[in-house]
């Protein structure tokens, strides 16, 4: 059993020192996963990876009915926490209040193409949530892959299943994901 395991199970026994012992033990994991899925994002985000990182630990170790049956599951529990947050950062940008639909483009970009803004991270979210409904395994290997960065293998293992179900998993949500999205579009 890995350190981490074995923290997690004095955590779910109820011992509340435990969780500042896991903190170092997933840090770097998760600020890694963190910095490849903030690589992804449009130019012009505020939110450093660090700070995704911290957030989501913050909402994680602070929910007391959270229970985590080993390591997998605890980075499942983080990957979506981390995909909440980005999810609500886009839906904050894209209020009235907040400037609505208008996006900030710097000078110097101008003749650059536009890259993938928070209106295409809500259209990712409304399909995945679809997707959930239909295929909860398919969807939650989306969210390892597209939200948290994680190679397929990664989530393979994560999930529980061989690498090459997990491969027949992605080539059959990436299909539907993107048929959803070019009829909602």
């Amino acid at each position: 059993m890995s350190d981490v395991t074995q923290i997690l199970d004095r955590i779910e026994k109820g011992d509340g020192s435990a969780a500042v012992e896991l903190l170092p033990l997933v840090y770097e994991q998760l600020r890694h996963l963190a910095a490849y899925k903030m690589a992804q994002e449009a130019p012009g985000n505020t939110l450093q990876p660090t700070a995704l990182v911290h957030e989501a630990w913050l909402r994680i170790s602070g929910n007391p009915d959270q229970h985590w049956n080993s390591r997998n599951h605890f980075f499942m529990a983080a990957s979506e926490v981390m995909r909440r947050i980005l999810v609500e950062r886009a839906r904050q940008k894209s209020r009235i209040k907040r400037g609505g639909g208008q996006h900030r483009v710097p000078l110097e970009e101008l003749d650059l193409a536009v890259h993938a803004d928070s209106d295409t991270l809500l259209l990712v979210e409304e399909t995945l949530e679809r997707l959930k409904a239909a295929h909860p395994v398919k969807a939650k290997l989306v969210e390892l892959r597209f939200f948290t960065g994680l190679s397929l293998e990664e989530a393979a293992q994560v999930l529980g299943v061989s690498t090459p179900t997990a491969k027949r998993y992605w080539a059959y949500a990436r299909a539907w994901l993107f048929q959803e999205i070019e009829r909602l579009r």
